[in-house]
């Protein structure tokens, strides 16, 4: 009487497991090997640097840097910082007031003639997710370096549209500081100017 050996089959699907194992093992070494820093350079067209701080009380003065240029080398897939750094020309201050502005960029604040550049050097960049994270970094201002912490949300990524038609990153960064842990000290202990300062940071980045 001939046996039955109802487990026959078992022997393929063994064989098809393993195949898309195989196949997924692939692909992933692939998308890992796919994976590596660019550098992306912010287009000074499309850079918005932004300030808000208090005066006497009343309101809150809105100015602008209309000068500054930075780029960094950055993984989309890993969402991995490798490194960053951004210069703003001081005397590029604006904020609509011609005789405020040059007392923006005298002794008692940026002290233009002596620092030409406010520079942020990051340090560091944590995804929280797909579109926001937390960047860490050391801003010199003043002669003085301190420890900053920006929250950065990337708003679109793609080809851009029309003109260079380069892969970019829209971005923007916000976070606030105390100028006085810089040594700019004019107007805080009288009330007159704010010692808190709100950093507006509006970019797009072009991949190299």
């Amino acid at each position: 009487m001939p046996v039955s050996h109802p487990h026959t089959p078992a022997p393929r699907a063994s064989l098809t497991l393993a195949t898309g194992l195989a196949l997924a093992l692939g692909m992933l070494s692939t998308q890992s090997a796919s994976a590596e820093p660019r550098t992306y350079e912010i287009d000074p067209e499309h850079f918005s640097i932004g300030f808000l701080t208090e005066h006497v009380g009343y309101a809150d003065t809105l100015g602008m840097f209309l000068e500054g240029q930075g780029e960094f080398v950055y993984d989309e897939q890993t969402r991995q910082l490798h490194s960053g750094t951004v210069e703003i020309a001081t005397d590029s201050v604006f904020t609509n007031h011609e005789e405020r502005d040059n007392h923006l960029r005298s002794g008692d604040f940026l002290d233009a003639s002596r620092h030409a550049t406010i520079v942020f050097e990051a340090t560091g960049f944590e995804a929280h997710s797909d579109s926001e994270g937390i960047l860490e970094g050391e801003l010199t201002l003043l002669g003085e370096t301190r420890p900053v912490t920006l929250a950065v949300t990337l708003n679109k990524a793609e080809a851009y549209p029309f003109g260079h038609g380069q892969h970019t990153l829209g971005l923007s960064a916000r976070t606030t500081i105390n100028r006085s842990d810089w040594g700019m000290t004019y107007g805080v202990d009288n009330g007159l100017v704010g010692d808190e300062v709100e950093l507006i940071l509006e970019l797009e980045a072009i991949r190299q």
